[in-house]
């Protein structure tokens, strides 16, 4: 088996009112508080109302889970040192685009401005993203190519974005459908090798189409920094417990796809309009409804789908100690629902948003 398979978390977070969860443009007020403990861990976002953590190099869910409720803790710290909170969800339930503020900090973002108009002033949105280190980059070339058929099964899993603008979307994964507006968003055609993805970039370039690689917007992409697989296709997650699951499953998913390679299995051959079928029903109905199991060629129930999944990373769990974790917090999904289940059933005991905000600043 490669070598390799080290973890890093980056959670995107809303600064928000502190007692009343309302969404507050207080970065340039947090960010320097922040960065007094946790320097290198902490970054400014698109949005004023947005702020990042990643973790270090992990190699266990273990260190991943004492790194991401250290973040956590240190920057609700820090914000309350501000007089604001941060929540973790994939929109903001009752932000709308109006309130966006862009932050003029740094150049990409007054770019991304200037380029995109009202579709960066809609970017509202917060995920959960994983990398997972292959060193070798023509292996995860072809792991990007094999994870397409189960992507939308984590999204599903992930989905905690189920209002816009203080109304239910009728989405588990509204930030999902957000997100598509960008350009060059989704999952690529299968590629050859590194050198076929440098040469994408070149001719995106060569097109005014991107500056650079770290302005592709895949769900899952080659990361221009380091040796890894960015895995962005999440939403930023209610819980520890929810990332956990989240970063597990993408190792599993990465460790499985290297291994087929690695054994000469062929790729499975799926066209672009089946993943985006896949990827949209995902985003719509999450863990509630069905799913598209893109092996068989057919919708199920979202529980069947998932347990496929799991059936199909078991050896990888097992290698990295994670099977019964893993297991468990995908039963914890289907029986206390995910991030999205949990946020409308707070709104459906009394009706009322601010029921939906307390639960987000628990």
């Amino acid at each position: 088996m490669t070598e390799g398979f080290t973890i890093g978390v980056e959670e995107e977070f809303c600064i928000v009112d502190a007692g009343t969860g309302e969404l507050r443009p207080l970065g340039e007020r947090v960010l320097p508080l922040a960065k007094e403990v946790l320097d290198g861990q902490v970054e400014a976002e698109l949005n004023r109302s947005q702020i990042e953590t990643g973790t270090q190099v992990c190699r266990t869910l273990a260190e991943v889970r004492a790194e991401l409720d250290r973040l956590r803790r240190l920057l609700r710290e820090a914000a309350a040192r501000a007089g604001c909170s941060v929540v973790s969800a994939g929109t903001h339930p009752t932000a709308s685009p109006e309130d966006s503020s862009i932050n003029p900090s740094k150049e990409r973002y007054r770019r991304l401005e200037r380029d995109f108009q009202a579709v960066a002033r809609e970017q509202l949105v917060n995920g959960c993203h994983v990398h997972v280190g292959i060193p070798d980059r023509d292996l995860a070339i072809d792991v990007l190519n094999r994870i397409r058929p189960w992507l939308p099964t984590v999204v599903a899993l992930a989905a905690n974005s189920p209002f816009w603008s203080g109304v239910d979307s009728g989405y588990a994964s509204y930030r999902s459908e957000v997100w598509t507006r960008w350009p060059l968003t989704g999952m690529p055609e299968p590629l050859a090798s590194r050198a076929e993805f440098d040469g994408l970039i070149t001719a995106l370039q060569d097109v005014d189409a991107l500056p650079d690689a770290t302005f592709l917007y895949w769900d899952v992409r080659p990361s221009a920094r380091y040796e890894t697989l960015e895995f962005r296709a999440a939403d930023a997650c209610l819980t520890v417990d929810d990332a956990i699951l989240v970063t597990g499953l993408w190792r599993a998913l990465a460790r499985t796809c290297a291994a087929e390679a690695e054994a000469g299995v062929a790729p499975p051959q799926l066209r672009g309009e089946l993943i985006q079928a896949g990827r949209w029903r995902a985003a719509r109905y999450g863990v509630e409804g069905t799913l598209v199991d893109l092996g068989a060629g057919r919708t199920a129930p979202a529980r069947e789908v998932v347990d496929g999944l799991l059936l199909h990373l078991r050896p990888a769990l097992e290698e990295d100690g994670d099977w019964d974790e893993v297991s468990a917090l995908v039963e914890r999904a289907f029986a206390g629902g995910n991030g999205a289940v949990r946020q409308r059933a707070a709104l459906a005991r009394r009706g009322d948003m601010a029921d939906v905000l307390e639960l987000l600043l628990r």
